[in-house]
Formats: structure tokens, C-alpha cells, sequence
């Protein structure tokens, strides 16, 4: 479900529920149809325009209700209301230039039909915005001020304010004190996947039924193997954020923002892998707000961003890491072990091939070089053991080589100005490359000359099968094309200010066994 007007946060969605059990608190009916019709939308027995129907006729002649309500609603199918015009006092609210702005209006007067005095101010306050008097923010205390006691008029009023201006209402509910937030799991369902990084960290500590939900919750969030886009903006104080493609829906966090200034590398086990330039190495999972920070005199930290090519790998059975990070310009591979704190740096300086991507499989890591050359990544012994493989393929100094773990199998996918030439499984038991001529049920999601990613099931979060799905640094659509066709795609999200984009995985949380490399 996709919020037209931002994301929907906790307050928002306990004030707009709120609102609705107390309008209705003499004809609890309506408030249980209510709660059934979220539930209806969730387990998709209704779509966006059958809640559409079911709302306007369950809230008909409650206009502010109505309007509430979308919130829930993708943009395409936001609820509309037909209006009466011949108000000459409405007309002076014109200028707020929508349909929707003038049914507030009315509700605004319905509200205050014995305090017209309320509603005069009310409309004084928005002419004095529009002769540019006040500001936003005046704006946003004057009405919360004005409506002290109108739950449903705050939160409808929040609809025409920016997410930065809107209007918070945890000062006036108490969720400990009331049974406001005694609903059913399944709208609880509804409003977390609604919810902000920062807003799912918080949900937890409402109330102990929301509590025992967001347990079992979380457990599956965190398993989520849906990609999203990591994006970074250049110039912008909310610098980091995450985009589910096919939710057309953006998350931010204010823990991330929080490391503007550090240089991004890469994400690896659902980590951030970024440089600063205390020469050191930051690592931070959005996902958890787990923080580590590896410092380093072995070799001089590059701060910049995509610097390094990265992996992040746990050790097995154990919260003991490494990370393998490849230098670009100096073409050096190093590899950090916690267990010992101690940096290796495998150099591939004089070396007929070097080092392109890793991966790791069966709690190995492998590598692959700009030859095709496939080998692994000794951590014992500071070595490379390549494999004696046969049908190695052809490649050019243009080609870009990258290794993919998917469904126990290694695959090495050769792509060329975005477009992907040919995948190869690398089969163990005969030592060959094996060409392959379709992936079968699986997605790629490329990074433009940096990372890929394989996903199995695709369909389970709304993506092909079969298909390929890259980004580019500089673009503002991921380009999808399958093995039979080439089309161009989906909306990432409007170019505002300079940024990079890149892929990004809650999970799989990757794991190495340094014992199985002798």
C-alpha cells in the first residue's frame, strides 16, 4: 500500500484510527467494517478500487474521514470528492489550488459551524501563507493550536504540508494510558509496512501488544530478500536513502545521515560499507543500527566514494567477520579478519590478471579476474589458489566480469555497456564453464560497473523472471530487458541533485569457514 502524501508514520497512523473509533464510538459497526476493510486490502481479497468503493460509501457524509483515508492509497487511486462551489467564503481558500483543499475547507466549516469566528481564523491564516506572512512552520503551530481537540482535522490538514512541516501528534495521545492500540494484527501488519527505518525501531515501545507483533515482524523484515536501491545524494543533509522499486516507496533514516560526510564503497551482508578519512573503515547495517569501525596503518584509506570493491562475510557460527576490499586504483586486495585485527594485502601489481569481483559460496570466497580466471581466496595463507577450468570464454579489456551466488551454484555473468552478453554456471563436478541460455527462475540486478546480485523466486517481490535489472550511476530508471527482449523500465526516482545508486540487500548474511582453504 503506497502512501501519496509521504510515508506514513506511527503518530499518523494511530491518530487517523483514533479518529475513526471516535467518530463512531455510538455506531461501533463502522469501526469494525473499517478495520476489516484494512484487513481485506492487506490479504489482497479487495484491491486499491474496491477500498476506494468500500470507504467512500462507510464514511459517506464524514468528508475529513474520507480524505484521511488516503494516506492508505496508492497515488493513482487517491479518493476524490465532488464539491460545492457557491460558497463565497470557500472561493477565498482558492488559492490552495486542488479539489482536495476545498473539501478540507468545507469540513472545516462543518466543524465549526457554532464557532464561524475559528473558521475565520482559520482561513486568515492560510491567506497570510499564501501573501507569504508567515511560513511553513508558522503555519503548522497555528493549526495544530487551532484544531487542539480535532484529531481528524490535524491529521487531514497534514495531507497539504510538507513531510519536513508535518504536524506530530505524540504530545496528544498516550497509547498507555488508552486501548487506541489494541488492534488487530493485521492492521498492525498494515501501518509497519507503511513505516519509516527510524519509525520500526520506535514501533516496539507503544505498547506491549505492539510489541509481541513487531517481534515476529522484524524476524521477517530482516529476512527479506527484496532489493532495494540505495541512493546517495551529494549536497543534501538527508543524504542516504533506500527505494523499493515496485513499491514505488522511499525509506530514510536518520542514523545513516548521520555519516553524510563518509564515502561509500558498497553494501555486503546488509551493511554499508564506507571510508572517512581517519583512515578506517565504517561498516553500518541500517537495518539493525549495528555499528563497526575497522582502523588501518597497514595502507592509506582512500575517502571516495566507490573506491573499493567490498564483501563482508561472517564467520561461521560466530559474530567474527572479515571484509575484502579491493582498491581500484592501485588494484590491491585487502582482507581484514577480526580475529586477529590484522589487515593482508594481496597484491596483483606485475601479475599478468587481477582481481575483479569476489564472492562467497559455501562459506568460501571466490574471485574472478579480468582473464575469466576463477580462484580462492586463501585466508590462512594470504593466497590465491586458482581452479583448472576448461572453456574459459573470451573477454576484452571492456568487459565486466562479475561472480554471482545463487542457489548453491557459482555464476559468472559477463556484461558489456549494460547489456549482459552471457552467464556461465561453473560446474565443479566437470571443472567446465557451462553457457547458459536462460536464467530460468531467477532475476540479476546489476549496478553499473560494479556489483550483481541473483535472486531466486523473483515474482515473490514483484520482478521477472528471466529478466535483468541495472542502474546506472547517473540514471534515473532502472533499465529492465530479458534474454528475449530489451525494454526500458522503471522509475527509480526524480533527478534532484547529484547521486549514485546502487543495490541493496537485507540479506543473505554471508558466511565463511577459513578452515575448508588449505
Amino acid at each position: 500500500m503506497n502512501s501519496s502524501k509521504g510515508n506514513l508514520s506511527i503518530e499518523d497512523a494511530i491518530a487517523y484510527v483514533t479518529s475513526v473509533k471516535v467518530r463512531f464510538q455510538e455506531k461501533r459497526e463502522n469501526y469494525d467494517q473499517f478495520l476489516k476493510v484494512l484487513c481485506d486490502f492487506r490479504a489482497e481479497r479487495i484491491d486499491a478500487r474496491g477500498v476506494k468503493s468500500r470507504v467512500n460509501e462507510l464514511f459517506k457524509g464524514h468528508n475529513d474521514l474520507i480524505l484521511g483515508f488516503n494516506i492508505f492509497m496508492p497515488t493513482e487511486y487517491e479518493i476524490k470528492l465532488p464539491l460545492d462551489l457557491d460558497d463565497e467564503q470557500l472561493q477565498q481558500g482558492h488559492g490552495l489550488g486542488s479539489d482536495d483543499a476545498l473539501a478540507f475547507l468545507r469540513v472545516v466549516k462543518d466543524v465549526f459551524k457554532d464557532e464561524m469566528g475559528k473558521y475565520d481564523e482559520f482561513l486568515k491564516v492560510l491567506r497570510d501563507f499564501r501573501n507569504r506572512v508567515i511560513d511553513r512552520r508558522d503555519v503548522a503551530e497555528r493549526v495544530k493550536e487551532m484544531f487542539k481537540g480535532h484529531l481528524d482535522l490535524i491529521f487531514g490538514f497534514n495531507a497539504f504540508l510538507p513531510k519536513d512541516y508535518q504536524i506530530t501528534l505524540t504530545s496528544q495521545l498516550d497509547c498507555h494510558e488508552t486501548d487506541n492500540c489494541q488492534l488487530p494484527w493485521d492492521v498492525l501488519g498494515i501501518i509497519l509496512r507503511r513505516l519509516d527505518f527510524d519509525d520500526l525501531f520506535q514501533f516496539a515501545g507503544v505498547c506491549k501488544n505492539w510489541r509481541a507483533f513487531h517481534k515476529i515482524y522484524w524476524t521477517s523484515f530482516l529476512a527479506s530478500q527484496e532489493p532495494l536501491v540505495f541512493k546517495k545524494l551529494f549536497n543534501d543533509k538527508k543524504s542516504f536513502s533506500f527505494i523499493s522499486i515496485t513499491d514505488q516507496k522511499v525509506y530514510h533514516s536518520k542514523t545513516i545521515n548521520c555519516f553524510s560526510d563518509f564515502a561509500y564503497s558498497g553494501c555486503s551482508s546488509g551493511y554499508l560499507i564506507m571510508t572517512e578519512s581517519r583512515n578506517s573503515f565504517m561498516l553500518l547495517n541500517p537495518f539493525t543500527r549495528r555499528k563497526k569501525v575497522i582502523n588501518t596503518s597497514a595502507f592509506q584509506v582512500n575517502c571516495s566514494d566507490l573506491a573499493y570493491h567490498v564483501l563482508l562475510a561472517f564467520g561461521k557460527d560466530s559474530e567474527e567477520f572479515v571484509l575484502v576490499a579491493l582498491c581500484k586504483n592501485s588494484n590491491s586486495l585487502h582482507v581484514y579478519q577480526s580475529q586477529n585485527f590484522g589487515w593482508v594485502t594481496y597484491s596483483t601489481m606485475g601479475k599478468p590478471w587481477m582481481v575483479v569481483d569476489f564472492v562467497v559460496l559455501h562459506n568460501t570466497i571466490y574471485v574472478v579476474t579480468d582473464k575469466a580466471t576463477i580462484g580462492v581466496l586463501n585466508l590462512n595463507s594470504a593466497n590465491i589458489n586458482f581452479l583448472q577450468l576448461k572453456g574459459t570464454p573470451s573477454v576484452t579489456s571492456s568487459s565486466h566480469l562479475r561472480l554471482v551466488s545463487c542457489n548453491g551454484q557459482l555464476l559468472v555473468t559477463h556484461f558489456k555497456s549494460e547489456v549482459l552478453l552471457n552467464v556461465y554456471n561453473i560446474d565443479f563436478s566437470t571443472m567446465n564453464y557451462v553457457k547458459l541460455e536462460t536464467l530460468g527462475d531467477v532475476a540479476l540486478f546489476y549496478a553499473s560497473g560494479r556489483n550483481c546480485y541473483a535472486l531466486s523466486n523473483p515474482g515473490r517481490w514483484g520482478y521477472e523472471s528471466n529478466s535483468v535489472y541495472v542502474i546506472n550511476f547517473s540514471s534515473i530508471k532502472c533499465r529492465v530487458y530479458s534474454r528475449d527482449d530489451n525494454t526500458d523500465g522503471l522509475p527509480v526516482t526524480p533527478r534532484t541533485t547529484p547521486y549514485l545508486l546502487d543495490w541493496c540487500f537485507r540479506y543473505p548474511h554471508f558466511e565463511v569457514d577459513s578452515s575448508h582453504v588449505e
